[in-house]
């Protein structure tokens, strides 16, 4: 009896265990996988989990979260990946599907114009009153559709990240991919980086060198508001 009493038991927590592993993926609507899945040796530091981004603090809907795209998005990043192996290099994503709440988080802090605390860092020299006409927040986003992906570059085996001109979310012309004031040595680090993402079938943003979306997005008209844990 006792046997038999401590093999249900195991059989109840291997199915507890099973179902725990099914919940957990059920979490992704279909077409969306998690970046690690996907390519393992990728670089991941969700920016807006903690606060070094232009809020100063975590963003709504990124509570333990986790990097998540499009299939289609992430097996084309793979290839990515695999072209920078004869560089010694290797992808660094900042930020991946963003839910909406996430966006109408963004808006709300833009439309405070009291909150100026991070400004000497992210915006400098653009007035936050004018971030909606200049671009850079908007009501909708595309890494809310799943296919958008902000990152750079770092060495492969120190994790050096490499030097771009502009910090990642720095809001400023410094920050347009071909902006004309970058070293030799930057500009070089953006193409390679734009070349890359290009030749793998996404397309840059012109005031943002990190940011890239792919041009045959699944959901193209669809914002998501998931929450990938």
């Amino acid at each position: 009896m006792l046997r038999f009493l401590c093999s249900i038991k195991v059989r109840f927590a291997l199915m507890l265990g099973m179902l725990s592993a099914g919940l957990v993926h059920a979490a992704l609507p279909a077409g969306f996988v998690y970046l690690e899945d996907t390519i393992p040796e990728i670089r991941i530091d969700l920016r807006y989990t903690g606060g070094n981004n232009f809020l100063g603090r975590p963003a709504a809907g990124y509570d333990n979260a986790r990097a998540v795209l499009s299939t289609s998005a992430a097996q084309a990043l793979a290839r990515v990946q695999a072209d920078l192996k004869p560089f010694g290099l290797c992808l660094l994503v900042f930020d991946a599907y963003r839910p909406q709440r996430a966006v109408d988080d963004f808006v709300r802090w833009a439309e405070d114009l009291s909150d100026v605390r991070t400004k000497p860092a992210f915006y400098p020299k653009v007035d936050k009153q004018n971030l909606f006409k200049e671009d850079y927040i908007a009501l909708r986003s595309g890494h809310s559709r799943g296919s958008t992906v902000d990152l750079t570059l770092v060495a492969r085996d120190s994790g050096q990240v490499l030097d771009m001109g502009s910090a990642f979310d720095f809001f400023g012309v410094e920050s347009w991919p071909e902006h004309p004031g970058l070293t030799p040595q930057q500009r070089a680090n953006r193409l390679l980086l734009q070349a890359l993402m290009v030749k793998h079938g996404f397309k840059p943003y012109p005031k943002e060198w990190w940011h890239f979306t792919l041009e045959n997005e699944p959901f193209p008209e669809v914002y998501f508001d998931f929450l990938p844990h």
